[in-house]
């Protein structure tokens, strides 16, 4: 049991899982801060959170009230130190790039409270390199949520070298609070899910690579003869292929040669086929 109130959270980043994770955060009952670089993205981040939270009233999933008032709950700033001054956690959600991600960090360890959590949505990087970019490293985590935020009950929390333990439980009460199921891993490159999830991804796009069967055939071998709810390339569809060409490379850095990326998902990253986002990936939208 933690001693850790969360209240006031701040998200960086209002792309797809930053309004995500800002959206569960208020329903839960925090009051959100959602940070990014300009207010027109935060604008529409706000108009998809809005929209989301209609269609689970629509569905009796949330009260009208409940969303409204989650709505309101949310502020957006373009100020990253106004808007994490009074944090008790931050969740940075930015893109995955170690450069930008140890900026951001040293920056939240000059301006968030000393009390408050930092927090990391990455899917792969290091949680612990990340958190040599603060004072105190046992403070930081990561928290990796998984798209659709609102929908999806998995939450791992990534358990840095120096993260502290008071830091795990009071990430793993507020994954609860969020009515999410937390898992804890060790700070591994892709740790659990992502290094599972691209390896089953990596290996459907060589059998489509080597005409084994259609992306249609791939997909519906998995989600009847699986049960899996998507199948591995409608799925890279929906992450974006080069998100996955990205933890891929990462992966075949860090751990070896089997996550070696896929000609064909190159190719498709090169020729803007990133799947839902762009209109086109393995399927068309």
């Amino acid at each position: 049991m933690s001693d850790r109130v969360i209240d006031r959270v701040t998200v960086l980043g209002a792309g797809t899982m930053g309004h995500g994770i800002a959206q569960v955060a208020a329903v839960a009952g925090c009051r959100v801060v959602l940070c990014d670089v300009e207010q027109k993205t935060l604008d529409a981040a706000l108009a998809r959170v809005d929209e989301s939270l209609r269609k689970l009233a629509t569905k009796g999933a949330l009260s009208e009230a409940a969303g409204a008032s989650a709505l309101e709950a949310i502020e957006t700033s373009t100020d990253l130190a106004g808007a994490v001054a009074e944090a008790d956690l931050v969740v940075e959600a930015i893109p995955e790039r170690m450069d930008l991600k140890l900026d951001t960090f040293a920056q939240l360890d000059r301006h968030a409270p000393p009390h408050a959590l930092l927090a990391t949505n990455t899917s792969s990087l290091s949680v612990t390199e990340i958190a040599g970019a603060v004072d105190d490293p046992s403070r930081v985590v990561g928290l990796h949520f998984f798209n659709p935020v609102p929908l999806m009950a998995l939450l791992e929390v990534v358990q840095g070298m120096r993260t502290g333990e008071a830091t795990i439980a009071a990430a793993r009460e507020f994954a609860s609070r969020l009515g999410k199921k937390p898992i804890v891993v060790r700070d591994w490159p892709g740790f659990a899910t992502s290094r599972l999830g691209v390896a089953l991804g990596a290996e459907a796009i060589r059998m489509l690579e080597q005409g084994v069967a259609s992306a249609a055939d791939i997909d519906q071998a998995m989600e009847l003869g699986y049960r899996h709810p998507m199948g591995p390339l409608r799925l890279t569809d929906l992450v974006g292929l080069d998100v996955r060409l990205a933890i891929l490379e990462h992966l075949h850095r860090e751990v070896g040669e089997q996550f070696r990326p896929p000609t064909l998902l190159r190719q498709m990253v090169r020729a803007g086929k990133l799947g839902r986002k762009a209109g086109e990936g393995f399927y068309t939208y």
